[in-house]
């Protein structure tokens, strides 16, 4: 298969593979770039999985290491299957395409609703959740506009803006990416929202496994996700520290447009709003300046890179001793260095250095940091 026509209709993962796949990222440790630097050092999940615990032990882990079972990744699809929902990994065609081009994109999705929602050009549109009349209004109306123009809205179900971003494109197409499982909805007074969402024209997708319940580490992790799978991300009244200003600086790191509705300098709700406005966002005081902005934008056809299991790849791990492990460990300090720098100093070659850099990630001895950036993690 060409990589063109890869592009266009993905290719689809076994039963087999997607148990595998769903074992590996449960596994301790393996987050989404330890998943697809697995896949490229052993060519297979089934491969990636056999080598997990030596791989731990070799980066210097303290306990033994729990690789995910066959039974728990069997009952997990079983759970999606009994609430609607499906897993689509990052080389099908149903995943988002966007998302697929973002450093970290999670390898599988599980997704509950109108698929095609997925493959439209998207906004995200987040905001305050103790949102103004005027901003859940203003927010309404990016979201309605932006529907007649073929965009989806994503947003993060919360309330606010947020849900008044998801109810105003009912009717054109949102997406709600959740911060737990997709059978844990947050808060609990917008599941009627989600399931008018699933049952309509929208889709709820979650990297997150069925059963969990959303804590407060793992809203950022699904503010990256309606920042990667948009192209522009709209902020509608933000505060200082804000989670709609993790998604801005999530967007703007994905090389995403990000949008800025000022408001009142006397309202705490605008002053993150007004800070993103000073350090350059596109300034939004009405639908047609995000449309008109993102215009060029969804005229784009993304390729697809990411882990996949072609037919036959067996992979070729790199041979590493223990004098390079050293010189890697050694490279490593608490501030943040890039990978390719890690390769000049060493002397080692990339594939080392990125098999070395697993070996810690899977010991829980690296931190990783946006922008494809490494250092020691803080326990060390």
């Amino acid at each position: 298969m060409s990589e063109a026509s890869a592009g266009r209709t993905g290719v689809a993962l076994t039963e087999r593979q997607k148990i595998s796949w769903l074992r590996l990222i449960r596994s301790d440790n393996v987050g989404p770039i330890a998943f697809r630097d697995l896949i490229n050092h052993f060519g297979t999940a089934e491969n990636a999985l056999d080598a997990l615990p030596e791989l731990s032990r070799r980066g210097g882990t303290k306990h033994s290491y729990r690789v995910a079972s066959i039974a728990e990744a069997e009952r997990e699809l079983e759970a999606s299957r009994r609430h609607g929902a499906i897993f689509v990994g990052i080389g099908e065609a149903a995943y988002p395409s966007a998302l697929r081009q973002i450093d970290g994109a999670p390898p599988l999705l599980a997704m509950k609703g109108d698929l095609s929602a997925a493959a439209r050009p998207s906004l995200g549109i987040v905001g305050s959740r103790n949102a103004s009349v005027s901003g859940a209004k203003f927010a309404a109306m990016i979201a309605r506009d932006a529907g007649r123009a073929r965009y989806v809205v994503t947003s993060g179900l919360a309330r606010g803006i947020d849900t008044a971003a998801h109810r105003a494109s009912l009717d054109t197409g949102t997406i709600a990416a959740l911060a737990g499982g997709l059978d844990k909805p947050y808060p609990p007074e917008n599941i009627g929202l989600l399931e008018d969402i699933t049952s309509g024209r929208g889709l709820a997708i979650s990297e997150m496994p069925f059963g969990w319940e959303p804590r407060a580490r793992d809203f950022p992790r699904r503010n990256r996700l309606i920042a990667g799978i948009s192209l522009g991300v709209a902020i509608v009244e933000a505060a200082h520290r804000s989670g709609s200003l993790i998604t801005a600086r999530y967007a703007a790191d994905f090389g995403r447009l990000v949008f800025a509705v000022p408001g009142s300098p006397l309202d705490p709700r605008c002053h993150g709003t007004n800070d993103l406005l000073k350090q350059g966002a596109i300034v939004t005081t009405g639908p047609e300046d995000v449309i008109e902005a993102l215009a060029p934008l969804s005229q784009l056809e993304l390729p697809l890179p990411g882990a996949r299991e072609p037919d036959g790849q067996t992979g070729v791990p790199a041979n590493a001793s223990d004098s390079d492990r050293a010189a890697v460990s050694t490279a490593l300090g608490p501030t943040p260095v890039e990978i390719d720098d890690i390769v000049r100093h060493t002397g080692l070659s990339p594939t080392q250095v990125y098999l070395l850099l697993l070996e810690l990630d899977l010991a829980g001895r690296l931190h990783r940091h946006p922008g494809g950036l490494v250092s020691v993690a803080a326990t060390e």
